[in-house]
């Protein structure tokens, strides 16, 4: 019996051994694959994360934000785009001193942006400038200018006004009355009245040559009278319009008028120029930017 008893305890005791061992050796297959499977779990987590996150960190960055055109590079900008049409020249700060006669019904045409004689813009430039420096060299010709202001006319002007006037561009305090003119007559009401219109650089750059070129008036040939008749084709953006089509619908109008005047009848500051960025889709009138006026090249790079 007591080998039995032994027998049967070691028979028992055997028997059990390998059944354990199975446990022990599936429990440690399972630990392995468990392991396995987290790793490759994070592994792949971690791909995601690092994958989507810098697409959602490049997707959700903050664009640069849109720059309007009295920015002070994108008002050098404009003004060398002004000066390649009114100078053929990109250097804008060398026409302070520009000054002739281009035969267009409006008398002397001169510094930066093209003040004329006889539309009162240059009669205005010169009293300013004498305001602050009273003993300038163009003082003496206030009187004259206030005569001939709505003309063509010369009178009292030739021969020394165009000398004095190239003169005067070497003082700062003139160089400042121009800026300060263009400014106030100009620039500052363009950039204003194309903001409220709900346009970007582009378009406030489009209303501020015509400004310059023709006037802030209401007539049909002037700034207000241009932008009347595009308003009748097409909503501004802030109308709910689309930019695009309105600004389209703008330099229609625009070219139009210049047609109507023989000085001003060649379009290509329109055409080849601010169509050029419009089509282009251009809105902020971003450098690279190239061009053509009057038959001449122009590029800004940056």
């Amino acid at each position: 019996m007591s080998g039995s008893r032994t027998s049967g305890t070691t028979g028992t005791s055997r028997a059990a051994s390998p059944s354990l061992g199975s446990s022990r050796v599936a429990a440690l297959a399972l630990l392995i694959v468990a392991v396995l499977v987290a790793a490759v779990a994070f592994a792949l987590i971690g791909e995601s994360d690092r994958r989507p996150g810098l697409m959602m960190k490049a997707a959700t960055k903050p664009a640069a934000p849109r720059r309007n055109l009295d920015d002070p590079a994108k008002k050098d900008i404009a003004m060398r785009l002004v000066s390649s049409a009114e100078n053929s020249s990109l250097n804008w700060r060398a026409q302070y001193g520009y000054i002739e006669d281009i035969g267009d019904g409006r008398g002397y045409t001169a510094g930066i942006v093209g003040f004329t004689s006889g539309t009162g813009d240059l009669l205005q430039l010169v009293e300013r400038y004498t305001r602050t420096s009273p003993t300038n060299s163009l003082a003496r010709y206030v009187a004259a200018l206030r005569r001939v202001n709505g003309t063509a006319s010369h009178a009292g002007l030739d021969p020394g006004f165009p000398a004095a006037w190239r003169a005067a561009a070497g003082d700062p305090a003139f160089r400042a009355a121009q800026n300060g003119e263009r400014d106030r007559v100009y620039f500052n009401p363009a950039v204003a009245r194309a903001k409220k219109d709900g346009l970007r650089a582009l378009g406030q750059f489009a209303y501020y040559d015509a400004m310059v070129m023709h006037g802030p008036g209401g007539d049909p040939a002037s700034f207000g009278g241009i932008r009347a008749t595009a308003m009748r084709r097409a909503k501004t953006p802030a109308q709910g319009g689309g930019e695009v089509a309105y600004l389209h619908a703008f330099l229609d109008a625009r070219a139009a008028a210049m047609r109507t005047e023989t000085a001003h009848e060649d379009t290509t500051r329109v055409d080849t120029a601010q169509r050029i960025f419009l089509t282009a889709g251009n809105l902020d009138l971003n450098p690279p930017l190239r061009w053509a006026v009057y038959g001449d090249r122009f590029e800004i790079k940056k």
